[in-house]
């Protein structure tokens, strides 16, 4: 006989992750996984029953050892449980030493096991470095195919093209080579005709090519669509969608991305690679079932593959990577950082190989600059990053309110019409004027680079005069010409435009990227910005100002520079982004000389456009969809207690619960039918509630039905226990029923006064989905998620029913 012991609750790390335990809910079940048994978490529960204990036998049905090691995938839109499968990893780990022992192959075994982290993220490297390349070149030549073809070799870009023609000019890269639709039609003349035709076929291409793009992504692909960097989070966070990585919505969205940025529209391609990436971090994984069947393991390639995305997006491997960290990674060890790292370097090391813009430079935009920034231009640096916290705040605010709308409204349920709606005003708005005509990346590109002697573009139609300094005769200086101040009006009307088109076609039913357009938007003030600095320091060069920096005509200057400070700025101020950020335009750029500048505005927009909401754009965006993440940058400043967030509340009906040694095979099977609970407390009884753990329901009617199936002498009048022993003698009575491999014996539970600082901690750090509830070692109820994000919602006066799932 041994003494009776009671289990004392305590703050324990929990093997399992479940939900709500005794209360229904409507929007999703619990997350339904096989228990993992291990020495470690043996330990002894109390019966409450003062019979004595007899040792289990041979001839009680237990479950199934082999069952219960067996890896249980997770039901779609649920949360994975971190800690459980990450214990898991480590027992794996250690049966993979012990045997490494043992033999020569198991040796062989084990070492590849050890390597097979960094096979995986080489292979997800190289293939996004593929893909990013094909994407690459894909958009380029389709954007060119609304102006013209090359009849010669139809399947090279305007620039490709031109190439081997002689007469080929730097700025506009006209050439024979390269027919305009009018030419090919055999009208070789510039008129008003002309125009027309030029227009006309335009707006159709652009029309042809989201329309293929739409319905390609509504047929085959559903969640190809959109940016992919909030679900990328809230997936990274421990979310499950299914089908979000998989090789449809990987190949759907390379396709369409494509001729979403070739039909013109207000957006980029860059985020979507991040998508891109991940699906093919997620379609590696599975090469390896160390990687394949675990979770939380998974999401390590996952966050490397995000890294891989950013560096192919922007020619950026160190960016890539702390974009990862700071933006999208929720769990990132040290290792994972190191594989991040390599991974970003084997994809930009691809797609530099592939070159795809034929400049030896992994972005179209690339740009390198040789001349200083000085004091003064702190000012005006500061001031764009105002204008992107400003902006930031501005876009943010209206693109929710469209979102919300299109969610709300019967827009929602036209999305094909809405997007070809929003691409003919793009058309019909963008081709009058050259700077919102052109793909997005060759106007930023047009933006960022500094005016040479021979550029006899608009912007750089300058009255030149040439200082007596021969180093300055590289870079024309001057009164601003006919052809700047044309280009200033365009310019203004372009950042009209595309600021306020990219509200409507973010959200849209295509693949859409938000970092290009806000650059864009960045860009074009920055320019206008840098060209006026410019012309003051040119009229006024006795200025306090500029008197130093300025004198006897030095140039000093440069709009170029502005360009990419604003285009920092506005990303910054729509993102939040800083860190990552700074670094990623510091690799654009190659100059370390401009950092300061950078993260000067970059700072300064995140403190602007937080003074007007804390959240970027993707938290937003993953709230607007009620996606359970738990985002650790929030403060909560509430002085709230876990029982003011509890389940059952006054006026609910009690928590149904099982005892561990006092119900029936009957009473059990009459709970699941009954009741849509997705798991159940287990107490020592009714009257005391005292815990003793928690059981889910799948694992429960599994047990059950296998039971009645495999082991003779188990009827409905069986007792079934939760405990190690089993009182009484054997012979007397039905053959009872043990099931306590499948109780989760180390809840985590918490005390009805647990500051909710403590509990909304545990719920972020820990990866937790629901904990219970106790007073005085007494069962009260249970916290979930899902409970504490409504909780959080509101207290900050926000709609709780958007929380949709736990």
């Amino acid at each position: 006989m041994e003494s009776k012991k009671l289990l004392e609750p305590t703050m324990t790390t929990p093997k399992y992750e479940s939900m709500n335990g005794g209360f229904p809910d409507d929007d999703d079940e619990l997350l339904d996984i096989a228990t993992e048994i291990t020495p470690e978490t043996a330990s002894m529960t109390s019966t409450g029953s003062n019979q004595p204990f007899i040792e289990s036998s041979t001839n009680i049905l237990d479950s199934s050892e082999e069952t219960m090691l067996e890896f249980g995938q997770y039901d779609d839109f649920h949360t994975i449980d971190w800690v459980r499968d990450i214990s898991r990893d480590r027992l794996r780990h250690k049966q993979i030493s012990r045997k490494s022992k043992e033999s020569c192959w198991d040796l062989i075994k084990g070492t590849h096991d050890a390597w097979s982290g960094w096979l995986c993220v080489l292979l997800v490297g190289m293939a996004a470095g593929l893909f990013a390349g094909i994407v690459d070149i894909g958009a380029s030549w389709m954007s060119d195919l609304k102006e013209g073809i090359c009849p010669e070799a139809f399947w090279l870009n305007k620039e490709q093209c031109c190439w081997g023609s002689n007469d080929t000019t730097f700025d506009d890269r006209s050439c024979s080579q390269w027919l305009t639709w009018p030419q090919l039609f055999g009208i070789h003349t510039e008129n008003a005709g002309t125009y027309i035709l030029d227009y006309i076929i335009y707006i159709l291409w652009a029309l042809l090519f989201s329309m293929i793009a739409v319905f390609l992504v509504r047929i085959l692909a559903p969640y190809a669509c959109g940016s992919g960097i909030p679900e990328i989070k809230t997936i990274l966070s421990g979310f499950i969608i299914r089908g979000y990585l998989g090789k449809w919505t990987l190949i759907i969205k390379s396709v369409t991305m494509m001729l979403a940025v070739s039909a013109g529209l207000s957006l980029g391609k860059e985020g979507p690679l991040v998508h891109v990436a991940c699906c093919i971090g997620n379609f590696f994984s599975y090469l390896f079932p160390k990687y394949g069947r675990n979770e939380a393991k998974k999401r390590e390639i996952l966050s490397a593959a995000s890294a891989a995305g950013v560096s192919v997006a922007f020619g950026a491997p160190i960016g890539g990577v702390l974009f990862s960290l700071e933006e999208v990674s929720y769990y990132f060890p040290l290792k994972t950082m190191w594989r991040s790292f390599f991974c970003a370097l084997v994809a930009a090391f691809i797609l530099r190989s592939i070159n795809p813009f034929g400049n030896s430079h992994l972005v179209k935009f690339y740009v390198e600059y040789n001349t200083p920034w000085f004091f003064f231009e702190l000012l005006p640096f500061i001031l764009l990053g105002v204008f992107g916290g400003l902006y930031g705040a501005f876009f943010n605010k209206f693109n929710l309110k469209w979102c919300r709308f299109r969610k709300k409204s019967r827009m929602g349920l036209f999305p094909i019409a809405e997007v070809m709606i929003v691409t003919f005003i793009t058309a019909l708005l963008a081709f009058p004027n050259p700077y919102t005509r052109e793909n997005t990346s060759i106007l930023i590109q047009r933006l960022f680079k500094d005016c040479g002697p021979v550029d006899d573009s608009d912007l750089c139609d300058y009255n030149i005069t040439y200082a007596p300094n021969l180093n300055n005769r590289r870079n024309p200086y001057g009164e601003a010409g006919t052809g700047v101040q044309n280009a200033m009006w365009q310019l203004f009307l372009a950042l009209i435009l595309k600021g306020i088109l990219t509200i409507f076609t973010f959200g849209m039913k295509v693949p859409a990227g938000l970092f290009i357009p806000s650059m864009a938007v960045g860009a074009i003030a920055g320019r206008l910005v840098g060209t006026g600095v410019e012309q003051l320091a040119f009229n006024f060069p006795d200025w306090i100002l500029f008197d130093e920096a300025c004198a006897g005509g030095q140039r000093c200057v440069t709009p170029g520079l502005y360009a990419m400070v604003g285009a920092a700025a506005a990303l910054g101020g729509v993102t939040r982004m800083t860190v990552s950020l700074v670094v990623i335009m510091f690799e654009l750029t190659g100059g370390l000389q401009y950092i300061i500048p950078i993260m000067a505005a970059v700072m300064t927009s995140k403190w602007v456009g937080d003074a007007f909401g804390k959240e970027g754009i993707y938290d937003a965006h993953i709230h607007l969809n009620g996606y359970p993440f738990l985002d650790a940058k929030e403060e909560f400043k509430h002085t709230t207690i876990a029982a003011d967030i509890m389940r059952p509340r006054r006026g609910d009906p009690p928590l149904v619960v099982i005892e561990q040694d006092n119900m029936t095979v009957e009473e059990l099977e009459s709970l699941l039918q009954e009741e849509d609970y997705n798991g159940f407390p287990v107490v020592v009884s009714k009257e005391t509630q005292l815990l003793v753990g928690f059981v889910l329901r799948r694992d429960l009617s599994h047990a059950l039905d296998e039971a009645r199936k495999a082991q003779d002498g188990v009827v409905s009048n069986s007792k079934v226990y939760f405990t190690s022993h089993v009182p009484g003698p054997l012979d007397v009575g039905p053959k009872p029923l043990k099931l306590k491999k499948m109780l989760d014996q180390s809840p985590f539970t918490i005390t009805d006064q647990t500051p909710m600082e403590v509990v909304i901690d545990m719920f972020r750090k820990l990866g937790l989905r629901q904990c219970l509830v106790t007073h005085k070692g007494r069962l009260l109820g249970i916290a979930t998620r899902k409970d504490v994000r409504k909780h959080i919602a509101t207290l900050a006066n926000q709609d709780a029913d958007s929380v949709q799932f736990h």
